[in-house]
């Protein structure tokens, strides 16, 4: 299979021992959203999709899901990495998760 090459199964999940959601393609590790905890907040610090995984839309899959699963467990996010800044601003169905 090409680097290139969509993945056929796309999986993120949350790794609170490390701190991070991962994003999984076709069961190799494809990238993090690196956090850090502050009472109910979920600071995210770093994202990172790694080289051979880039632009396939991944970082905004994980993103998106690592927001919706704190929605889920009525937790909040405090953006620092410019990424996730960004995503927020331009996705307002997030916006009243930002604490």
């Amino acid at each position: 299979m090409g680097t290139t090459a969509t993945p056929e199964s796309i999986v993120v999940t949350d790794s609170p021992q490390q701190s991070r959601y991962e994003i999984h393609a076709d069961d190799e590790l494809a990238g993090i959203e690196q956090y850090e905890v502050d009472g109910d907040v979920h600071v995210f610090v770093h994202t990172e999709i790694y080289p051979q995984y880039e632009g396939l839309g991944l970082a905004r899959t994980l993103v998106g899901a690592a927001l919706d699963d704190l929605r889920r467990r009525g937790l909040r996010v405090r953006p620092v990495c410019p990424y996730v800044v960004r995503f927020v601003s331009k996705h307002p169905e997030y916006q009243n998760l930002v604490a």
